[in-house]
């Protein structure tokens, strides 16, 4: 048989297969998987008593200050959605951006497939009367940045490691450390060029919907255009963008200060084995890898998949025990999803469960400086 052919057979066949399959099914099919197989290589390679007791033994006062450090991360997440809005013609306050971010993590953690997304671009529609094309750019324009601020702060930790040499293993885990650097500015550079691209004079709208126009293509185009005019006018705002990656960094920058803290909860504190400074270089990296790695959608809430990135860059630039770096990425993580968790059933509790009430327009604030964009109408 041709082999091209029976390559378009298989990928009819799974396609077929996907349709019939519930929504979700994949990622939860894939977060068995990858549990499974990261516990059959956890028992085979590492003691799994010696991981519990590491993490039994954490400092509880590190481990405190860890928890307040990212408790500080999402105020700051609901000010940088906000400057993503503005320039949209929305504006709204931090409280309210804050709890539909906490609604839209918390979602992603428990729907397979990202359906969080959908969840805050439905908040924003019901309570503020935000367009849905709208919403889904201003999820668009975040991502972005977060990729932009987990690539330079994993680029410029791979550089200081560079330098000190310690990625320069004889054993080739220097070489794991160079391609998680890599992949995080490849990540930086991917999402600026979509800005650069989103700020020029380049108009690519009226050619998409020429090229769709009278096709079963064309609502899809259509939509497309209004999701970039949407986009297009967060970037043009200079100081709207300056003010959202300042935002991202802070962000990112306290997600990296819990995971040190954490890290220096296992080890004996920052006067421990390992320095201060190495710590701090080393935590950028790993939790640069692991959200990296959890892009991938491959397991729900990209457990096992964070787990696994952030060891392996501990272990490979740090003298820490492999089964004390687990236990600090597994708390890392367990950490951080509870705070999400907990966040998120304020947030459905404040949006009355359901998310079907309606708007409190006292808490709308008008906007008299910005201006909507037209496709919003």
């Amino acid at each position: 048989m041709n082999p091209r052919v029976a390559a378009a057979r298989l990928r009819k066949r799974l396609r077929r297969l996907r349709d019939r399959l519930p929504q979700g099914t994949l990622a939860v099919a894939g977060t068995v998987v990858v549990l499974a197989v990261g516990g059959a290589v956890l028992t085979r390679t590492l003691d799994v008593g010696t991981v519990v007791d590491a993490a039994a033994t954490a400092d509880p006062a590190l481990l405190a200050a860890a928890l307040a450090a990212y408790l500080a991360s999402w105020p700051v997440r609901g000010r940088r959605y906000g400057d993503v809005l503005a320039p949209m013609g929305h504006r709204c306050r931090t409280a309210f951006l804050t709890a539909t971010v906490f609604a839209s993590q918390t979602a992603n953690l428990i729907v397979p497939a990202r359906a969080g997304d959908g969840v805050r671009a439905y908040l924003l529609n019901d309570r503020r009367d935000v367009p849905y094309p709208t919403g889904v750019a201003s999820l668009a324009v975040e991502r972005a940045f977060d990729l932009v601020a987990l690539g330079v702060l994993g680029g410029a930790a791979l550089a200081v490691l560079l330098v000190d040499g310690r990625a320069a293993a004889p054993d080739g885990s220097g070489r794991a450390v160079a391609a998680a650097g890599g992949i995080a500015v490849a990540a930086a550079l991917a999402s600026a060029v979509t800005v650069a691209v989103a700020r020029s004079d380049r108009r690519f709208g009226p050619a998409l919907r020429e090229r769709a126009d009278g096709s079963r293509l064309a609502p899809v185009a259509d939509a497309a255009v209004r999701f970039g005019a949407a986009v297009r006018v967060v970037a043009a705002d200079g100081a709207a963008l300056v003010r959202v990656f300042l935002a991202s960094a802070v962000v990112w920058g306290l997600d990296v200060a819990t995971a040190v803290l954490v890290l220096a909860a296992l080890v004996g504190g920052f006067g421990g084995g390992v320095a201060p400074a190495a710590l701090l270089v080393v935590g950028t990296l790993a939790v640069s890898a692991g959200n990296l790695a959890k892009v991938l959608p491959l397991s729900q809430g990209g457990i096992g998949l964070y787990e696994a990135a952030f060891t392996g860059i501990v272990v490979a630039t740090t003298p820490i025990a492999p089964e004390v770096a687990l236990a600090a990425a597994v708390l890392d993580h367990a950490l951080k999803n509870g705070v999400t968790l907990a966040g998120g059933a304020a947030a459905a509790a404040a949006f009355d469960l359901s998310v079907t009430g309606a708007p409190d327009e006292s808490e709308r604030e008008p906007d008299a400086g910005a201006t909507r964009p037209t496709t919003d109408r």
